[in-house]
Formats: structure tokens, sequence, C-alpha cells
């Protein structure tokens, strides 16, 4: 064994004995206090990092939860994390004492991969503020009506491109949901196979891959591993941190000097940061260097998390057509009847669709794309129901478990878009609002989000219908923070048999004279 991992795994050791010697300590010194929520067995040393499932921790986490409540506790080599099994619980905490639980871990893998600028993971505090204030000022729900227009033209757009080319539909989905994005954030009008956006979302993909709550306790538990070399055992994924770290800057820069420079010109389209600039009057951008980070950083958060999000929740939408064509059949019949064959479907037309919207509700809910959320941290001590939820400790909602609660959810693994309708074929009150988390936490971006889902989810129904086709089986699903399916083979058939690109341009025109 040479002398470099000698060195590593005497610190690994010593960093063991002062996790556990540090922890037993902590318990003596509160041992006056309320007991800890219920646990599994621990290791010592360790905590419960061997008994969790490191693609999948949620679905460990809801299992656990069958024993040992909605409510628990676990520890992952001396980093605590409560971890909360129910809707109910979520809402009690995160909150009705959003206070004391809107702060964020300390990630040390942020900085390693080039995220320490992310709003979504900005501990509470000014910076935070800013961007919540930025972002309200450009996403609340009434002003999220104002992008409709962009996001029906690109819904439209990306109709044409799976027409054309059915097989790289993975690639039409991610131009969408980058396209419509970049538009409300930046103003810049993507087009297909313009790289310019790729590096925020790459970054994004490699920090959401590998950068979990539980990879996060490692580098914390044993900060030497930092400064360790990617050619190391175990070390690879420094090789990712390091392009992660590169991207994720010039994706931060780029996007927002490219509408600095039209905004200047007096040339820029309405966006986030034309606004953010014209709303705080940044002549120059050293006037206020500060304002400006933060916008810039807002701005990069958003097309990051929305990208990832959209595109993730339609690769959902497509598996679950595929294998659900009865589901299929009950949406293009409501929508042939509100719409009819002459045009294709608005935003003027949603009221009339409560299918397609419950389809979109059960897709969300059936497979949550971020299943764990993004942890929140307690900024000081609580105390719940008798149990002891300390300071600092890692407060994580669990999606998974939510959306497979059978008291909620009766056979909640099964796909049933008319869970949420009532018996008159009305919408339920269930938005499956928690997908977006919870508290001062909760996406600002939501209703964006949401409105960009459905609009290409809609218009995908009115034109093709989704088959099966060989290998369409063999599904992979992406492991991390985020879960979806990676692209597989299916079939996008279009119901009219003679559509070409001509016909939809003329769908198209009738539609927007409609609209």
């Amino acid at each position: 064994m040479s002398s470099s991992a000698i060195t590593a795994l005497v610190g690994v050791l010593a960093g063991l004995l002062v996790i556990e010697g540090t922890r037993k300590l902590r318990q003596k010194l509160n041992s006056n206090r309320p007991p800890l929520p219920p646990s599994p067995t621990a290791v010592p040393f360790l905590g419960h990092v061997l008994g969790v499932n490191r693609d999948a921790p949620y679905i460990t986490y809801a299992e656990w939860a069958k024993t040992y409540g909605d409510i628990m506790y676990t520890h992952l080599l001396g980093q605590e994390m409560i971890v909360l099994n129910s809707e109910e619980l979520a809402i009690e905490l995160l909150e009705k004492r959003s206070h004391k639980y809107s702060d964020r871990p300390a990630f040390s893998t942020t900085e390693m991969f080039g995220w320490e600028w992310g709003a979504t993971l900005t501990p509470y505090g000014p910076r935070f503020r800013l961007h919540r204030r930025i972002y309200h000022q450009v996403f609340h729900a009434n002003a999220a009506l104002s992008y409709r227009p962009q996001q029906l033209q690109k819904a439209y757009e990306m109709l044409g491109h799976i027409l054309t080319d059915p097989a790289e539909y993975a690639e039409h989905f991610d131009t969408f949901s980058a396209s419509v994005v970049m538009a409300v954030t930046y103003g810049y009008d993507l087009a297909p196979g313009d790289t310019f956006v790729n590096k925020i979302k790459r970054a994004a993909d490699i920090f959401l891959s590998v950068a979990t709550p539980e990879a996060a306790a490692v580098c914390t538990a044993f900060p030497f591993l930092k400064k360790l070399p990617p050619w190391f055992p175990f070390m690879g994924f420094k090789y990712e941190a390091a392009e992660s770290a590169r991207l994720a800057s010039e994706g931060l820069h780029q996007p927002y000097e490219w509408t600095r420079r039209k905004f200047d010109e007096g040339t820029a389209a309405p966006s986030m940061v034309s606004d953010a600039l014209t709303r705080y009057q940044i002549d120059e951008d050293s006037k206020d260097p500060v304002l400006v980070q933060g916008i810039k950083e807002a701005a990069a958060t958003v097309y990051a998390a929305a990208v990832e999000t959209t595109n993730s929740t339609l690769l959902v939408f497509l598996y679950l057509m595929q294998r659900h064509p009865e589901v299929q059949v009950r949406a293009q019949a409501e929508i042939d009847k509100v719409v009819g064959t002459q045009r294709l479907p608005t935003f003027d037309d949603k009221p009339a669709l409560p299918y397609v919207e419950a389809v979109l509700r059960e897709t969300m809910r059936w497979h949550p794309v971020t299943p764990v959320g993004v942890p929140h941290a307690t900024s000081e001590d609580d105390v719940y129901e008798g149990y002891y939820i300390p300071k600092g400790a890692t407060v994580m909602a669990n999606s998974w478990a939510i959306a497979h609660n059978e008291e909620k959810y009766p056979d909640s693994f099964s796909f049933i878009p008319e869970r949420f309708l009532n018996s008159d074929g009305t919408l339920t009150d269930d938005t499956v609002s928690w997908v977006f988390g919870f508290g001062r936490r909760m996406c600002p971006g939501r209703h964006v989000a949401t409105a960009s889902v459905w609009v290409a989810m809609v218009c995908i129904l009115a034109l093709f219908k989704i088959e099966k086709t060989e290998g369409s089986d063999n599904v992979k699903w992406t492991k991390g923070l985020s879960s979806h399916p990676l692209p597989f083979p299916c079939k996008f058939i279009p119901r009219d048999a003679d559509i070409d690109a001509q016909q939809l341009a003329s769908l198209i025109s009738a539609s927007q004279h409609e609209s």
C-alpha cells in the first residue's frame, strides 16, 4: 500500500473516532433534553450510511417510515438528519415554523462543483432575501401569465421538430425547455442546436447526479478528501467536479453579459434580467456589484432548475403515455371535443380540459423528479411532538413517501389520473404543490414551470399517438438529487397520417389567430 493511501486510511480512522466521540459527548451534554425522533439502529462511527440506498435514499427512508414513523432521525458520519415522510409534517415544520426551518445545510460539495452561488442552495440571509425579491417580482402567479405566448410558440416549434425527427425527441424536449427559460430569463431566442446555454445545464446535470446530501456528509466528515487528487482511488468524481465548476462559472456570467449588451444597446427583449436592470436603475454593473451578482445568481439558478424540472417531467410523461394508451385515448378525446382538429390547443382551452390537467398532476405525483427535494436546515433547536430537533440538522421532506401515501393516494404505484377528478368530472383541490417544496423555500418559478409542462403535454397529445417499440421496456433512470428516465426508444405516430410541415404550419397559424 502506498504511503498516500496509508495516510488517507489513517485520516479516515481518526475522523471516525472524532465523529463518534463528538456525537457521544453531545448526547451526554444534552441528556436532559427530549428524545430525538425514532431511528433505525446505527452502526458505531458510521451511523446509518451503510443502510441507505445510495442511488435512491428516498426509497430507504419510505421503507423505514413503516417501522419508525413519519418523522425519523438519522445520522451519516456525524451529520444529523431529520426525514419527514408525510405532507402534514412537512407543512407543520417547514411552513408553519419556517422561521426555524428555512436555512440550507452547508454542503461541502457545492464549492467543489462550482455551485456555491446557486440561489437554491443559498443559506437563509440577505442574499437569499435578495434572490426571493427578484423572483417574486417576475414569477408571481399573475406575472407568469405574461410568458404564455412565448411558451405556446416554443411548444409549437417543438411539435415541428418531433414531426421531422421523432427519434431525437429528447433533444427536442431539451430545446423546448431551454428556449422557454432563456426567453423568460434573458430575452434570448434559442434556436435548435444552439450551444450558448448548454454549459449551465451540463454543470447542473453533473452536480445533481453526484452531489447528494449523503455524499456531502462524507466530504463534510472527512474534509481532507477534498484535497486528494482525482486519480486517487474513489476520487474519480473530482474530474466531473472540475468540469462542473468550469461550466457553472461560464453559465453564471455569459448569458447575463449578453443581455447586458443588448440592454445597453437598447435592443433587449423583456426578460427577468432586463426588467431587473430597469427596475433597479443599474446603468453600469459597477454601480452596485452586489446587486448585479444577485441578479446573475438568481437568473442562472432559474435556468438550471427550470430546464431540469421541465425536461425531466416531460420524460416521465412520455414514459407513462407509452404504457397507458387508455389514458392517451381519453385525453385526446377531451382535446378533440374542446379544440377540434382545425387548430392546436392554446392556454385559453385549459379550463375546459380537466382530464389533461389531471394527467399532468398524476405525472408529477407518480414519480416526483426531485424525490427528496432540496434539504432544509434548522437555524435553532426545536421540539415537535415531544421530539428534539437539533440546530443545524439537515431536514428533508421525502416527496417520494408523500407521493406514495396510500391513505391519500390509494394504489399509489398505479398511474390513475382520475384520482384528481371529482365524481362530476371537475378537478379536486389537490394541485400536488408539494412537488415544488415547502415554506419560504418553495420553488419560485413553479407557475411558469407547470405552464410549460402543460402546454408541451397537451400539444403532443393533440398531434401524436405515443407507442412502444423495440427496447421501450428497457428503461434506465438517473440517480442523485434528480430522478427521471434516460431517453428510451418509442414511436411518435401522427394522429393525422397525412400531416406534413406545411399542414402543421396551417394548424399553428389557425391557433395563433384563435388565441
